[in-house]
């Protein structure tokens, strides 16, 4: 049992990292534009991350984990901050390769901004919901309208790919399929809307963390 967090960042990266290297897709060829960006994204979170632990927001159950700690959070969260934007970015990568370019969006993002500002708004009082709403919101504006960015409706729709992986990854670390989850919520915190176990908000969190690793990704490249 104690491997169970491990063993998910494990299973996550396994996969693209062994196919980083196919002739055809090269990932490994951007490794000097990914790890500045997994770097920089990856800061910002964990230091979020261990606020809210050290707050009660969120925490981890003993019995999964392998008992070595950064502070307040264990090896594997941190990990969690490279293993799973590897996966994602490579995902991206893979797919930018076979997509075309897709219209540029009129109206989609400033919706969503507008919508994931008044739900943060309107609940200021969770302070996951709050950080998740807010945080997609202030970078979509700045993909959107700052660095004007091409790509944001092939972003959404990679994303919308990606959530399938998401469930499983997800699922299992809130709880879907094993005894107790790997990471508990306290429910005062978040809206209480789940998707199997999960957290509505863990989709906008996901969104806001992948979107930053590509902005800086795609700078760099």
């Amino acid at each position: 049992m104690k491997y169970t967090y491990l063993l998910v960042n494990f299973f996550t990266i396994i996969v693209p990292f062994l196919f980083s290297f196919h002739p055809k897709l090269n990932f490994h060829k951007t490794w000097r534009a990914f790890f500045p960006a997994v770097i920089g994204t990856s800061l910002f979170f964990l230091i979020w991350d261990e606020y809210f632990t050290h707050l009660g927001v969120w925490g981890f159950n003993k019995n999964y984990l392998v008992g070595i700690y950064i502070f307040n959070l264990p090896i594997e969260e941190v990990l969690f901050f490279f293993c799973i934007p590897y996966a994602c970015v490579f995902t991206y990568h893979c797919l930018d390769l076979w997509i075309n370019d897709l219209k540029q969006d009129n109206f989609v993002s400033l919706v969503l901004i507008i919508v994931l500002l008044v739900s943060a708004f309107l609940n200021f009082d969770k302070a996951y919901t709050l950080f998740a709403f807010l945080t997609l919101a202030l970078l979509l504006l700045i993909a959107k309208y700052i660095v004007r960015v091409k790509w944001l409706m092939k972003f959404y729709l990679i994303y919308f790919i990606l959530l399938f992986p998401f469930l499983i990854v997800n699922g299992v670390l809130t709880g879907t399929g094993i005894e107790n989850p790997v990471v508990w919520y306290n429910e005062n915190e978040i809206i209480g809307w789940r998707i199997l176990t999960i957290p509505f908000e863990d989709i906008f969190y996901g969104m806001a963390m992948v979107l930053m690793n590509l902005l800086i990704y795609k700078r760099f490249l």
